[in-house]
């Protein structure tokens, strides 16, 4: 380094050169145009890249990963089945038997169009770890349920339920009747009749499958326990002997009316006589005398004559209760009878508009006698104008007039002219 601040370099060694940097050699013509060189080739593949071995490594994994890819595409595709809406526009009730299997079950839905595929079910309940979820049982199908909702459905067990109901009044015979006529019920009918008014009044709830001997037992066990728990709450004084006579007379005010705001006072009229030992003279006695637990036929009236048919179950006849109920009495008229009302009350005929009116004395009574006949014929009377006749029609030689026998077997009087 030249130690003379202002000196200069004249050969061109100043500080580029100094700092090593090299001068720029200009090209000539013909270096410029000539091409300069690409990139090098790769280098040679090894022998490892080049092994079967490696081949088959790659090819494998590439099946993996479209395996994993269409397993998702069909699992994700499967899953919107199964959720989506099915493919009955109507619904419809499907039967589980038990020890049904999963596949089973699956080929059932698809064979009725209620899912789509089969396949597509089984899998989803197995994926979704329900296969033995599933309940024996009758089930309603919605309209356009999904596979899921079917699933969710057996899972709950909710079976459809039916009804079985055995109305106040009916005889054992007539209430049997109806549960054989069940069809939702299975099995064959009790060999012998339970006895007379031993049948609950009441409606079962039951699902598809049921006995009909399972009915019929749970009806006279709940009527069993139902007497049982209302003679246990009886009145101190009532004039009956034992809990079937109890039942006996309240088989008869349940024939007698059905109207609940006068059942205690019918009641009380019945018991009043007993007590005073005066016949019963309840027309629906005579009407079972007459028929038995079949019933009366609706077109066959009551006839006066019938009033003088001795059966053990005319109480125009005998004195007391008849040896059986006529029929199977609801929990109203046991309470009624239980509990009557506190009267001194002895007669009663119809008012002509579904009830009764009711007498303490026969005086009283035949003159509520005396005006029913008379509404009687007026509404008798109209009913002939209105249908074009001049007069009434005669009743059959032999009728028995409603206020002595009941024509209608319903609204019988007790008492009638007797006087006792």
């Amino acid at each position: 380094m030249s130690t003379n601040p202002g000196s200069t370099n004249p050969g061109g060694d100043g500080d580029f050169a100094r700092q090593g940097t090299r001068p720029i050699m200009p090209k000539t013509a013909a270096e410029a145009l000539r091409p300069e060189a690409g990139t090098p080739p790769p280098s040679k593949r090894s022998r490892a890249s080049r092994s079967q071995f490696v081949v088959f490594l790659n090819f494998f994994l590439s099946m993996v990963i479209l395996a994993v890819l269409a397993s998702g595409a069909a699992l994700y595709f499967g899953m919107q089945a199964f959720v989506e809406p099915g493919p009955s526009a109507n619904g419809d009730t499907f039967m589980i038997k038990p020890n049904t299997g999963v596949q089973e079950i699956a080929d059932q839905l698809e064979r009725r169009s209620l899912i789509s595929d089969a396949r597509i079910f089984r899998l989803g309940v197995r994926a979704t770890g329900n296969e033995s979820a599933l309940k024996a049982g009758e089930y309603a199908i919605k309209p356009r349920a999904s596979m899921r909702d079917i699933m969710e459905l057996f899972k709950s067990g909710k079976s459809v339920m039916y009804s079985l109901t055995i109305p106040e009044g009916l005889t054992v015979e007539q209430a049997l009747q109806r549960v054989a006529d069940q069809e939702a019920l299975t099995g064959d009918m009790p060999s012998t009749l339970p006895p007379e008014g031993s049948i609950a009044t009441d409606t079962l709830r039951f699902t598809r499958g049921a006995t009909r001997q399972q009915m019929v037992d749970k009806l006279v066990a709940d009527q069993k326990k139902l007497v049982e728990d209302v003679w246990s709450h009886r009145a101190a004084d009532l004039p009956i002997a034992n809990i079937d006579d109890f039942v006996t007379l309240a088989s008869i005010v349940e024939k007698e009316t059905g109207r609940s705001d006068e059942r205690s006072r019918v009641a009380a009229v019945f018991l009043n006589r007993l007590a005073k030992g005066m016949r019963l003279q309840s027309d629906p006695t005579i009407i079972y005398g007459l028929f038995g637990g079949k019933g009366k036929p609706a077109d066959r009236p009551i006839y006066q004559s019938d009033l003088d048919k001795q059966t053990p179950y005319n109480t125009y006849m005998i004195k007391g209760l008849p040896p059986t109920p006529i029929a199977n009495p609801g929990r109203a008229a046991l309470e009624a009878v239980a509990n009557p009302s506190k009267t001194d009350d002895l007669y009663f005929v119809a008012d002509g508009n579904g009830g009764h009116v009711f007498a303490a004395t026969l005086e009283e009574h035949n003159q509520n006698v005396v005006r029913y006949r008379a509404l009687q014929k007026k509404q008798a009377d109209a009913a002939a104008k209105a249908s074009g006749q001049t007069t009434a029609p005669a009743a059959p030689d032999g009728n028995a007039d409603s206020s002595d026998a009941g024509a209608n077997g319903e609204n019988g009087d007790a008492g009638g002219d007797d006087a006792q």
